[in-house]
């Protein structure tokens, strides 16, 4: 499952119609171009792929002024719309989810209801949960760790990472539980002022140390 797919039928969906150079801009704002594979190049030909495979739908709307093709504008479909929450709540319950795929997860859960969204995260919690445990019938530190070498230093990482990740959805969980953001069912703007246009000076905050 890409990131890319989830966050660009995302950015789209905010906007209702956004062309490339808009999603791109948000999605440099929310920092996806560090922490995924949303580069320019990705993200044009991610808008180009979905708008043939019926996810978006691409309207001319402006000539270029430098003699090139028109603009597009994309705007999200019916069956884009559905593959949108399906990549939502797969990203925020799959305990096996890459990284980037959890942070695109994150950015769009308030689009979900409150209690939703607990539940699938609880979904997460319980795989990593289970997963620990069934590792733990195979595989006893004190036990194995010096008959497998430094090669249980690897089962070592992800034990350590998949406690970790247990304890971070747990906190979050509580946070939201006790009242933390906004969501889909409740009063409010879940995603105000997350437009790059919103806060055009934070965006040198993603560009420290790239000169």
């Amino acid at each position: 499952m890409s990131a890319i797919r989830l966050l660009v039928l995302g950015a789209v969906r905010l906007h209702g119609r956004a062309h490339g150079y808009q999603v791109r801009n948000d999605l440099e704002f929310w920092g996806a171009h560090e922490w995924s594979n949303a580069k320019p190049g990705s993200i044009y030909h991610a808008l180009k792929q979905m708008a043939k495979q019926g996810l978006l739908v691409a309207h001319d709307v402006a000539p270029s002024t430098v003699g090139g093709p028109p603009r597009t504008e994309y705007e999200i479909t019916p069956r884009g719309t559905e593959e949108y929450f399906a990549l939502l709540r797969r990203s925020l319950s799959g305990y096996d989810e890459r990284r980037d795929m959890l942070s695109a997860g994150l950015g769009f859960m308030a689009d979900l209801p409150r209690e939703e969204v607990l539940d699938l995260l609880s979904k997460r919690e319980e795989g990593l949960k289970t997963w620990q445990d069934s590792v733990s019938t195979h595989y006893l530190p004190e036990e194995h760790a010096e008959q497998m070498g430094h090669i249980g230093e690897i089962m070592e990482m992800w034990l350590h990472m998949a406690k970790a990740e247990t304890l971070w959805t747990r906190r979050l969980m509580e946070r939201i539980e006790a009242g933390a953001h906004t969501f889909a069912d409740e009063a409010g703007e879940p995603f105000a002022e997350v437009f790059a246009e919103d806060h055009p000076d934070l965006m040198a905050a993603w560009r420290v140390g790239d000169s």
